[in-house]
């Protein structure tokens, strides 16, 4: 299991950090312009005593940066890309906030004397800082399912070796440690992750072959970035999930699932030895999964949606449909094959989504393109040994050059 708590048990399930206490936590936001980020700062504007924020990250978009720092009194802004750092020091210009750029300066956005990190960076790209937090014994609120998916091994041993706690933030994850609370894993029968099942969901593969990107972003539920609304379009954001939630529960894969539920009301479901099923409900808002996060092992005041059990006509439940959705089963496959194969799935899918959202490639060749760069580089790859981050960098980098001969393989086909 994933050691998420300070006071985490051998046996029993104390996750979270339990033993930060309930008062101030000094923040880091990285990648706040993007939907986690602009999330978090609205729930801790409701209580501005309680959550200092030290330094916000942006990829490039300096204006957008530069707003939000002013808006929590950040003490430092900083922009990954160098060529925005002119703009950001404009715009910053007599605020007192200390303007940074380059990939340096990243890494260092989580120098004392923050406390607690927000990793909201999209893909790959949030992996160094975020395991930089969990090497550094800090809080790792995790909203990056990419850093264990491609690199779940190296985290858990930082976070072991640091004494880390890594928080989950994703919605299901965040259920799925609500639900189990104290429970001691033997007693945890299956714990089962909720798909939405994305704009989709009813299609045949003959309609989705004319699905647009500007089609794919429009999720039936939640307000998300681009790329994650396209993994919950194909699914396999569902199967990123799956192999997260293996990073960060004591379960093996056969002990989790996945279940259609399209309206988005019960995120995670915990199935206990005595015939007990325990559920988290919630409106779909990711600022309820981001207070919790903040504060356990306290509650906050959050004036989100509330909760109208009267007003829910019905709560559906399905199988996915694997056939119709294959990137599920590519990730399912990839979970059992072990570490490597995980981060290939990513890679590549990241590769894949990008080339779709240019229009460089149909909807339905994603599924197949993370196929066929799984298959080929299981058969070529010399690289096996992921005991760094390097390692896995590089070999994500691999990967990347891989999917881009085969998107433009499809492409021309």
């Amino acid at each position: 299991m994933m050691p998420m708590a300070q006071a985490l048990s051998v046996d029993g399930i104390e996750t979270l950090n339990t033993a930060v206490a309930p008062g101030e936590r000094r923040l880091a936001i990285l990648g706040a312009t993007g939907t986690i980020g602009r999330n978090t700062i609205d729930v801790i504007s409701c209580f501005p005593d309680r959550f200092p924020v030290e330094v916000v990250t942006a990829n490039r978009n300096a204006a957008q940066l530069a707003k939000l720092a002013r808006a929590v009194g950040a003490k430092r802004a900083i922009v990954a890309d160098d060529a925005a750092y002119a703009a950001l020091k404009s715009y910053l210009a007599g605020s007192g906030i200390v303007p940074e750029a380059g990939a340096a300066a990243m890494c260092d956005a989580i120098s004392a004397p923050v406390d607690t990190v927000m990793a909201g960076i999209v893909g790959t790209a949030g992996l160094e800082t975020a395991y930089r937090a969990a090497s550094s014994g800090m809080t790792l609120a995790l909203a990056n399912k990419e850093c264990l998916v491609a690199a779940a091994p190296l985290f858990r041993a930082a976070a072991e070796r640091s004494g880390a706690s890594i928080v989950p933030i994703d919605s299901e994850h965040s259920a799925v440690f609500q639900a189990l609370a104290r429970a001691e894993p033997e007693m945890v029968e299956s714990v089962t992750l909720t798909a939405s099942g994305g704009p989709f969901r009813t299609w045949s593969r003959a309609q989705m072959a004319t699905v647009t990107p500007r089609m794919a972003v429009q999720h039936p539920n939640w307000s998300m970035g681009a790329k994650i609304s396209v993994d919950s379009a194909t699914l396999m954001n569902k199967g990123l999930e799956l192999i997260e939630a293996a990073a960060l529960f004591p379960f093996a894969a056969d002990r989790l699932s996945v279940l259609i539920h399209p309206q988005s009301i019960v995120h995670g479901l915990v199935g206990y030895r005595d015939g007990s099923v325990i559920a988290q409900l919630s409106a779909p808002d990711m600022r309820i999964p981001i207070a919790v996060g903040l504060a356990w092992p306290n509650r906050l005041d959050l004036p989100s949606k509330r909760l109208d059990l009267s007003d829910l006509a019905r709560l559906d439940f399905d199988e996915p449909d694997r056939e119709r959705f294959p990137a599920l089963r590519l990730a399912e496959s990839a979970l059992a094959q072990g570490p490597l194969h995980c981060l290939v799935l990513n890679a590549a899918n990241e590769v894949a989504v990008d080339h779709f959202l240019r229009a460089k490639l149909p909807f339905l060749k994603i599924a197949e393109v993370v196929a066929e760069v799984l298959e080929r580089f299981d058969s070529g790859a010399s690289i096996k040994d992921l005991s760094t981050i390097s390692d896995v960098l590089n070999t994500d980098e691999n990967v990347r050059k891989l999917a881009g001969d085969v998107c433009r393989r499809f492409l021309g086909a």
